[in-house]
């Protein structure tokens, strides 16, 4: 008996859906996010001033290794292979602050949303981290996924 929720049983017990009678299609996902700071901090990052080291190299590992880790993050998350991550900054003085974006990258069952947004959020919170020395009320905001593609419902791009 269903329930007509994909992660709910009919007695409503969660449940991980199973993938497995899946096509294997090549599945992207790539998300977008901002990380709003002070001129003066900014300019503290690009010129790599800040007392805790190199920021976007450092967020950049970090945004990586956490797409790696999304299925052992987010609950009913499936491990995947991932075949491809990367975590890109574009340093926009006019926000000002750093634009996120990371990309994920499979041959699979499933979609690679979650790890693409959690390389992202990981990358931004290790942005947040590395400049919260000089100053606290960094905002984090507007993280969505921008596009995906592969899968039964094919090709998403935000507008």
């Amino acid at each position: 008996m269903s329930s007509g929720f994909s992660h709910m049983d009919g007695d409503g017990s969660i449940i991980m859906v199973d993938v497995g009678d899946k096509k294997d299609t090549r599945r992207t996902a790539i998300v977008r996010g901002k990380v709003e700071m002070a001129p003066a901090t900014l300019d503290m990052l690009v010129k790599q001033a800040l007392p805790k080291g190199d920021v976007l190299t450092t967020a950049k590992v970090a945004g990586i290794q956490a797409a790696k880790r999304t299925w052992e993050l987010i609950p009913l998350c499936h491990p995947l292979f991932l075949s491809y991550v990367d975590v890109r900054f574009t340093v926009d003085e006019s926000l000002p602050g750093v634009v996120v974006e990371a990309e994920a990258r499979t041959t699979g069952q499933t979609g690679v949303e979650m790890e693409a947004l959690v390389a992202a959020q990981v990358a931004a919170m290790t942005i947040y981290d590395m400049c919260k020395a000089v100053q606290k009320d960094i905002v984090l905001r507007d993280c969505r996924l921008v596009y995906k593609s592969g899968g039964k419902s094919g090709e998403f791009r935000a507008c």
